[in-house]
Order: C-alpha cells, then structure tokens, then sequence
C-alpha cells in the first residue's frame, strides 16, 4: 500500500478496514508522514499492533494440548462441547471441532465469554475453515434416560458426523465420551484452555441458540428466543401461566409440579 497522495482520512479508512497482522508492513510510511492526522494514526496503529501481538500470544497457548497430542503420535486432534445441559426446554447440542494446522482467530475463547454477534462471528469462521460435526438428542431422550446419557449421545453423533476420523479427543469435562474407540483427554474447563474446545462450545451454543429462536416461532409464549430456554424468572412465569410445551423436559420441570392437582407452582 502506498499512502503517497491519500487524503488523513483515506488513510484513516485503510488503517480502520485492515487487520492489525498487515501493519508492519505500512509503519514506516506512517512514521515518515509529518501530518499531525497520520502521526496519530501511527501511534493508533502502535497500540492496536501490540494488542495483537498479545491476542496470538494467546491464542497460540492454547494449541498447547492439541500439540501435546501430536508430539505423542496423534494426527488429528478433535476438541469436544456441549451446550444445552441446564435448561429446562431444548435439545443437548454438542459439537466436534478439528481445526487447521496454524487457525487463527482473533477473540477465540469460551463461547459463555462471548457475546452473542461475537459467537456468530466467530462461528462462521470455524464453519468455514475448520471440519465440524455436530449432535442434537432431542427432550423425549433426555427425559427418558437422563441429561449426562444424552450429552454423550449427542458428543457421539458429532464426532461420528466429522468428514475425518479423528483419533485424539479433546473433552471438555470430568468424563470421558463412552462408546468410542478413539483416546481421549477430559479437561476440566476446557473450553478457556484449548483453543479446539473453545471452537467446539462456540458451534454448540450458537447451534442451539438458532434451534431455540425456530421454537420461539412455534411457542412464542415462553420467550425462547430470549432466555433460549434457561432456568429465568420470565421462563418459570410463563409455566406457570401456559404449563410445559413439547419443548420443555418434563424431567426438569418437575419441581415445579403440583403433584396432587398436576398444576404448576412457583
């Protein structure tokens, strides 16, 4: 880029619309400007530059598990999530991750630590670049055989929908995923140390959240689309004034049943 004959605000606009990695390569242009507009640009750029640098410091730690693995002889490395195991209405989502050797994204982190437009960002990106498989187990499962039976189920269907056969799991939790023939490491909290989990809990919740929004459509009086289906004063008001959809686990819904009338209570 050649800033020869570019207006302070042209320039602005450049330096505004380009990441941060492509700065070294202007700096000195920037620096050799006498105008007092660029001048504070450079140092705009100086400031932004270092907190990239610290974004992929970072992000570069926390391939730490998944280069463990393969220094141990494993060649692809999936990292497992789930979203979706508390609420009272909903599927269990889960989803498998194995991003490409080098991925980088800026604000990679635990999808609870994220805003919404910044999950849905960073979920296209994944979807985009890395392979992805993703479980749903429905609420007559969940009710049927308990929350913890259908994670796992819905962990075993993402990693079975991958394009790639991974042979290393990256898990977040205390569990390992029964069923599956492929190593396993569970970590606690997960999601903050490993950059393959953090992809996986980010597609899981954002999965989830679109799934809610589409029941929000269907039973827009329990205000899915808002809580996405989570324990809230708004939720439990609408219980007890409506009483439980197909959506909701009957299972963890119970407590607030009248067993003698079959009504609900606060």
């Amino acid at each position: 880029m050649d800033f020869k004959g570019m207006t302070v605000s042209e320039i602005r606009r450049w330096v505004h619309d380009t990441h941060p990695s492509q700065y070294p390569d202007i700096l000195h242009q920037l620096v050799a400007d006498q105008r007092a507009g660029v001048q504070k640009l450079y140092q705009a750029c100086l400031q932004r530059l270092e907190r990239w640098n610290e974004e992929k410091k970072r992000l570069q730690k926390g391939y730490a598990l998944e280069q463990a693995a393969v220094t141990r002889g494993y060649s692809t490395v999936a990292g497992v999530d789930e979203a979706g195991r508390g609420p009272l209405a909903g599927p269990v989502v889960a989803a498998a991750v194995v991003l490409p050797p080098g991925f980088i994204l800026e604000g990679l982190k635990d999808s609870k630590k994220m805003t919404a437009a910044q999950r849905e960002r960073a979920y296209r990106e994944i979807m985009r670049s890395a392979e992805v498989g993703i479980g749903v187990v429905g609420v007559p499962y969940i009710d049927a055989f308990n929350i913890l039976k259908a994670s796992f189920h819905a962990m075993r269907q993402a990693v079975g929908s991958l394009a790639v056969r991974p042979d290393y799991l990256l898990v977040d939790g205390r569990y390992p995923i029964p069923g599956l023939p492929c190593n396993q490491e569970n970590v606690v909290g997960g999601d903050s140390l490993s950059n393959s989990i953090a992809a996986a809990s980010i597609v899981a919740k954002v999965t989830r959240d679109r799934l809610m929004v589409k029941m929000d459509e269907v039973y827009p009086e329990y205000g899915f689309s808002r809580h996405k289906g989570y324990y809230c004063e708004e939720h439990i008001a609408s219980l007890v004034k409506y009483g439980p959809c197909p959506c909701h686990r009957l299972t963890f819904c119970h407590r607030f049943l009248e067993p003698a009338q079959g009504g609900l209570i606060w």
